[in-house]
């Protein structure tokens, strides 16, 4: 990776990329601390972390969602509209004819992904004030002139204009993720997860460094050391699981099109074992936290709200058991979006390829199907450790030491993955760059 960042600093234009992806981060960074007036933050601080999920995203967003500042949603919507148009291209026969129209196929897609983004960033932003804003006090409402229309008024105008300002927040975020993109190097809403949650733990480390006194500065250090070293094993191991993959050979037979011969050559479909990522872990948390905020909203469901707070709570049994079984469905879910055997048996069977001891067709189809599942299987069991065993490692390891939040497990999947995907969009650019230079 360093030699990587070396080489890449070396050319001119992909050091201005580098630059100017910074640059945007640094954007993104700087909106994060920006407050938003008439929000009590430390209520609203306080509401947020007692809800998983939601503590899961001020993750993601660098604890911009937790310091109600102007981020505040983050990338979330477009995230999940991301998602959403994604299943909905493969149940909705017009949206998968537009994705495979070309270029213009992906704008039209890509509006409506930003159109999703808005309506969702609206419903997310009365959403999180309704639940948290009124019934935690976290709303300010004399400085929305609640002398002149009321108490109820002025909650109404705080609430317009913070449902306001949170979907502007998401918007900027939105542009600044795809500028990223069109002008910096790799995925601009990757990076921009994956500076949110590494900051997030660098802020909790800081913190710890700076509330030390004399008498405690030494063993601080000792739990913060301790901490890097778990968390280097850790990430050793998720880069490790996360490279592995299942590579299946394919052979091609000769073919004589007019005066040429084409194929006769051998390739692999590679399988990796955590191909669906992070998603099943996003899903899973989702889902099991979605029916507290729906109950909570409700002050005639307390009752059940506070039943369902005494038995799903994070770490109990049926919690365990529940978002296990959540994180099976999922993985199983969209592995089969994400690899359709079928299509690509009849791919291989069309360029006149085969797999040895295979026939072509349905017993192709069949076997990539039983490897699929396989493959998905010990990706889900990881996936699953991955879910519980970190945060069991830094409370044994370091009990007390406030480190344990710091990384969350999903957080944990996002680092690894994005590190390495963009270590690839800076080995892809150096080399066709020099590519380029040979050929002048």
């Amino acid at each position: 990776m360093l030699e990587t960042l070396k080489n890449a600093f070396r050319n001119k234009e992909i050091r201005k990329k580098i630059l100017m992806t910074l640059l945007l981060l640094l954007v993104f960074r700087l909106g994060c601390y920006i407050p938003v007036p008439g929000l009590a933050r430390q209520q609203f601080e306080t509401a947020i972390n007692g809800n998983d999920f939601l503590q899961l995203m001020s993750g993601i967003t660098g604890s911009a969602l937790a310091n109600g500042t102007l981020f505040a949603l983050g990338i979330g919507p477009y995230i999940n509209a991301s998602i959403i148009v994604q299943l909905l291209t493969v149940g909705i026969p017009a949206l998968e004819r537009l994705s495979k129209q070309g270029e213009e196929g992906r704008k039209r897609i890509s509006n409506i992904t930003r159109i999703i983004t808005i309506i969702l960033a609206i419903v997310q932003s009365v959403g999180i004030i309704v639940l948290f804003g009124n019934q935690q006090g976290a709303i300010r409402t004399p400085l929305f002139g609640s002398n002149q229309i009321g108490e109820t008024g002025a909650l109404w105008v705080a609430g317009i204009y913070m449902t306001i300002v949170y979907t502007a927040g998401s918007c900027i975020v939105m542009w600044l993720g795809e500028r990223i993109t069109d002008y910096g190097v790799g995925n601009g809403i990757s990076l921009i997860i994956f500076v949110g949650i590494i900051s997030t733990g660098g802020m909790t480390i800081l913190l710890k460094l700076i509330e030390s006194t004399s008498a405690t500065i030494g063993k601080n250090l000792l739990e913060i050391l301790g901490f890097v070293v778990i968390a280097v094993v850790l990430f050793f191991l998720i880069v490790f699981v996360d490279l592995a993959e299942r590579k299946i050979p394919v052979q091609y037979a000769k073919q004589v099109r007019g005066t040429k011969m084409y194929g006769g050559q051998s390739s692999v479909i590679p399988m990796k074992i955590t191909g669906s990522g992070v998603m099943p872990l996003i899903f899973a948390f989702a889902i099991i936290s979605f029916p507290s905020m729906i109950m909570s909203l409700v002050p005639a469901w307390s009752g059940a709200n506070e039943w369902w707070s005494q038995h799903f709570a994070s770490g109990s049994v049926w919690y365990v058991l529940v978002l296990a079984v959540l994180i099976f469905v999922f993985a199983f879910f969209y592995s089969q979006i994400q690899f359709n055997p079928e299509e690509v048996s009849k791919s291989i069977q069309q360029n006149g390829g085969f797999i040895q001891g295979i026939r072509p067709g349905k017993p192709t189809a069949l076997y990539l199907k039983k490897i699929n599942n396989r493959i998905t299987l010990f990706g889900a069991i990881f996936l699953t450790l991955v879910a519980f065993i970190p945060s069991f490692v830094f409370s044994l390891a370091l009990p007390n030491s406030g480190l344990i939040n710091v990384f969350s497990t999903t957080g944990l999947l996002i680092v690894v993955s994005v590190a390495l995907e963009f270590d690839k969009q800076l080995q892809s650019q150096i080399m066709m760059k020099n590519y380029k230079g040979f050929l002048k």
